[in-house]
């Protein structure tokens, strides 16, 4: 592995980050776990970032591709009908719940937010964006102007003019001990603040993931969207829901996460999980905003049939089988326990998710980096994120079992108490 990682150093940018003081490599994978290189096993908690949707080695997954390989047919480009992406839009418009909505297919997240930034300034002829604070939507131009996490950052330049609005940053001081309505109105009274004082005219959108991945799962209380959406109806401001990492199901309680708050968006982007583990990313968006731009567009690998044929049955996998509720009855688990050990573990500060999307709060980023290690050499794959570094963040596919939520239980609880144990001879 030292080989390999040297290699890696040599040819790779230095800010490309690895897992772990010594980084493995992810060889075969069956079910909920995968083998490294060195032939240990791991029960895989983060997913590929959360891109492992259903699992590895899916035999729809892998037939479905099969198939398409078996017609000789790799690409065609948009230039011609593609019967899966036409088939996955249907299905994928259904699903949004917006009105008259169309979809446009990308490669990824990043591509996907980017699309929507320009149909939302191209509509509201404003380069005016509302966004939240510590939040990520890619790593472009565009999309680092929407992003508030100086981590990720690299460049103060933008298309865009930003103004950050609160709804996940309850540790500050003026928000601590609200309670959520109280946070809510708090909130909504500095939006309509930043209306009268920050923007000139028109503003395009506000783009919001509603939990924030790169933020450490941090997420707004439910109904604050709706709130906004309230005050932004007023203005004719437009509601891009980021659903790359909260989509299909994941939050257990709701199929994208935006239906939480009660909220139709008027754009919804999605990426990650659709094509568990193949490229796809996309916009689906009400009709008369799609059609809008009056120049030509394409994406010479959106709507791939490679991973269009991933993504239908992906979609259909869980679809068929529910497992929406399987997120929410495993996630139960999870966080429960999660939350009852804490109550005994001073180091943790916060636990919180919903689903299949849960986070551990630590001190600090050491800590969190301990925890890495420990769950690591423990056999369970595991990722990290948060304004300052020190959450952990999991997301397991959604075909985790009951069993397997339990044995992941285990392994966190018990890297706690280590971490917790150290802390306490400090």
């Amino acid at each position: 592995m030292s080989e390999l990682l040297a290699r890696h150093r040599a040819v790779m940018p230095a800010w490309l980050a690895l897992n772990y003081t010594e980084p493995i490599e992810i060889v075969s994978g069956k079910g909920n776990r995968v083998t490294d290189g060195e032939g240990k096993s791991y029960l895989d908690f983060f997913a590929g970032i959360l891109t492992n949707m259903i699992g590895y080695d899916v035999p729809e997954v892998r037939e479905a591709v099969e198939r398409q390989l078996a017609t000789g047919v790799v690409h065609t480009s948009t230039a011609y009908l593609l019967r899966g992406q036409v088939e996955l839009a249907e299905k994928i418009a259904r699903l949004s719940g917006i009105p008259d909505a169309k979809v446009f297919f990308t490669n990824s997240g990043t591509e996907a937010n980017e699309t929507a930034l320009l149909l939302a300034t191209y509509a509201r002829k404003s380069d005016q964006v509302f966004a939240m604070r510590q939040s990520y939507h890619g790593r472009s131009f565009g999309a680092i102007s929407v992003t508030a996490n100086r981590a990720w950052k690299n460049n103060s330049l933008s298309p865009l003019n930003v103004h950050f609005l609160h709804g996940t940053d309850r540790h500050l001081t003026q928000f601590a001990g609200l309670s959520d309505a109280d946070y809510v109105k708090a909130c909504v009274d500095d939006l309509r603040h930043v209306l009268a004082t920050s923007v000139s005219n028109d503003v395009a959108a506000l783009i919001a993931e509603p939990i924030q991945g790169v933020g450490g799962f941090t997420m707004a209380p439910d109904g604050l969207f709706a709130a906004y959406k309230e005050v932004l109806d007023e203005q004719g401001i437009l509601f891009i829901s980021d659903e790359v990492q909260t989509g299909w199901g994941r939050t257990g309680s709701a199929f994208f996460g935006i239906q939480n708050h009660g909220v139709t968006p008027d754009m919804l982007t999605f990426a990650k999980g659709l094509g568990n583990g193949f490229a796809v990313g996309g916009v689906v968006a009400r009709g008369d905003l799609m059609d809008a731009p009056h120049a030509v567009g394409l994406s010479t690998f959106g709507g791939n049939p490679i991973s269009m044929a991933a993504a239908n049955a992906t979609l259909d996998f869980v679809l068929d089988h529910d497992l929406q509720a399987n997120a929410a009855r495993t996630g139960a688990i999870i966080i429960n326990g999660l939350k009852e050990a804490a109550e005994r573990l001073p180091v943790v500060k916060e636990v919180r998710g919903k689903g299949l999307m849960f986070a551990v709060e630590l001190e600090g980023p050491a800590q969190a980096s301990r925890f890495m290690e420990e769950t690591k050499k423990a056999g369970l794959l595991a990722g990290k994120g948060g304004l300052y570094g020190n959450a952990i963040r999991m997301a397991p596919p959604l075909t985790l079992t009951v069993d397997e939520a339990v044995e992941g239980l285990g392994i966190i609880v018990t890297a706690l108490e280590t971490i917790n144990a150290e802390a306490a001879t400090q």
